[in-house]
């Protein structure tokens, strides 16, 4: 690798959390979604944070690249703007390149979304995931628009995480609405084995796993143009 593109590299990791690999089987872009999905409102500077507005460019980017061969993502968050991480999601869920993604820590509140945009995902055996309803913060009004309102916006994850994952609709619906898991709160808590067993997740792995699936999707891409 050339010292400029060395350099371009790290400036890459530091502003945008993505880096990329070469290797003989294909060439791989990771990005990482950490801490707090940030949207339209600038969040403090001491909170780590995936800007949205940086994300989105470098998705449209992997996908008009072609060198790059698939996308790999790397997903520890606490969750965050739900708009701007549904937005992140569609287009990982759109593209035409192999995605896979790992959780590894946690992927809660709209990381869940997240983690299965990709064509396959794990999460690591320690990890959690967290679902919910919608949350808000600051003012609200109280008619029944607002609640009209949140209950679309709810219902567009559902689909969302239902048309991605293997999950039913009735048992994610039950996990997002389970009263009795979290305290002073309605949701779920799952840990990795539990989010496989119910179909939100594809596999418990590491990221060796993670990088043989994408090697394997690669592969199966590369035989599939060339017919």
């Amino acid at each position: 690798m050339s010292e400029s593109n060395s350099e371009k590299m790290c400036e890459n990791i530091k502003s945008f959390g993505m880096s990329e690999t070469h290797d003989e089987r294909g060439n791989i872009r990771c990005l990482t979604i950490i801490g707090q999905v940030e949207g339209h409102t600038v969040l403090p500077p001491d909170s780590k944070t995936t800007k949205y507005e940086h994300v989105l460019p470098e998705l449209v980017a992997v996908e008009e690249d072609r060198d790059i061969d698939g996308l790999m993502i790397l997903l520890n968050t606490v969750g965050g703007d739900v708009e701007a991480g549904l937005a992140i999601a569609e287009l990982i869920a759109g593209m035409s390149k192999p995605t896979v993604s790992l959780v590894l820590g946690g992927g809660h509140s709209i990381g869940v979304p997240l983690a299965v945009s990709a064509d396959y995902s794990f999460i690591a055996p320690t990890a959690t995931m967290t679902v919910h309803p919608i949350r808000t913060s600051g003012l609200v009004i109280g008619v029944i628009q607002t609640f009209k309102y949140f209950e679309k916006m709810q219902e567009r994850i559902i689909d969302f995480v239902v048309g991605n994952s293997k999950i039913s609709r009735g048992e994610f619906k039950r996990l997002m609405l389970t009263t009795d898991d979290i305290a002073n709160d309605v949701g779920t808590v799952l840990f990795a084995k539990h989010a496989v067993e119910c179909g939100l997740i594809d596999s418990m792995g590491g990221l060796s796993d993670a990088l043989a699936k994408m090697y394997e999707l690669i592969e199966k891409r590369k035989k599939r143009k060339n017919h």
